[in-house]
């Protein structure tokens, strides 16, 4: 596993989570994106992992409703993956929701998105349901797991 050094970042890190965003994921997605999807939203929380002062990765999350904090993005470099740094930020971020006591964490994930499963059941996520995402036709897996002792 790598020696990964996780950062909770604030809304003036916006423009580097959107650029790990689009080194990361396609279509890319400005700035204005990101502060759209965080409209409403309470106890938005950005994390910025970093390996030798270089920022390899990034998790994306807020509050789902008052006891579930949601996992919006996660997203790792391409030359940084398998070494553990999604699960460094998947457990940072757990940390943190207890920490400020919600009860359980939420994500999900389209099928085909292989790393995003595999992460959820090794991080020891129950599948709890389906839901159809519109915007892509297809079914999305969602994951939930309960912030124990």
């Amino acid at each position: 596993m790598a020696n990964t050094k996780i950062d909770i970042v604030g809304p003036g890190e916006l423009a580097l989570i959107a650029d790990l965003y689009n080194q990361v994921f396609k279509p890319p997605r400005d700035m204005a994106s990101f502060q759209r999807r965080f409209l409403g939203r309470h106890n938005t929380l950005m994390m910025v992992a970093h390996i030798d002062d270089r920022p390899v990765g990034f998790f994306i999350g807020f509050e789902l409703k008052p006891s579930v904090f949601f996992t919006w993005l996660v997203g790792t470099l391409p030359d940084y993956r398998r070494q553990g740094v999604a699960s460094q930020l998947m457990e940072a971020a757990q940390a943190w929701a207890k920490h400020h006591e919600y009860v359980s964490m939420r994500l999900e994930c389209h099928n085909q998105h292989r790393p995003m499963l595999h992460l959820g059941i090794t991080q020891l996520y129950d599948i709890v349901g389906m839901r159809w995402d519109p915007d892509r036709g297809d079914n999305l897996v969602i994951f939930e797991k309960v912030l124990g002792e």
